[in-house]
């Protein structure tokens, strides 16, 4: 039980730590490239997954921080969540630099 309480814990601070960096060229101020950025999808309903991944991330942060990460298996799901979340934010991230790069 314990390995699985630092594991979320350490993964959870891991994302907001990567989410605060890939924020740092967005608010540099150099802001006349992002006024025309556009992401449109093709199709509305691929933006399920992400929404759908940002809600399990949330709600499995505030259950497991209620019950203080003493369920190993709300743990271990938050960690798998968290870790799907990074990868799909981290190709974002590298699409939109690409995009105003």
């Amino acid at each position: 039980m314990k390995t699985s309480q630092i594991a979320a814990k350490i993964v959870t601070r891991l994302f907001f730590f990567l989410l605060l960096i890939a924020l740092i060229p967005f608010l540099q101020g150099d802001t006349a490239k992002l006024q025309h950025l556009y992401l449109t999808p093709i199709h509305v309903w691929t933006l399920a997954f992400p929404i759908l991944l940002i809600l399990g991330f949330i709600a499995l942060l505030v259950i497991c921080s209620i019950k203080k990460f003493s369920k190993t298996d709300l743990n271990w799901l938050l960690v798998l969540n968290t870790l799907v979340l990074m990868a799909y934010a981290v190709t974002l991230y590298i699409r939109i630099y690409q995009l105003i790069s």
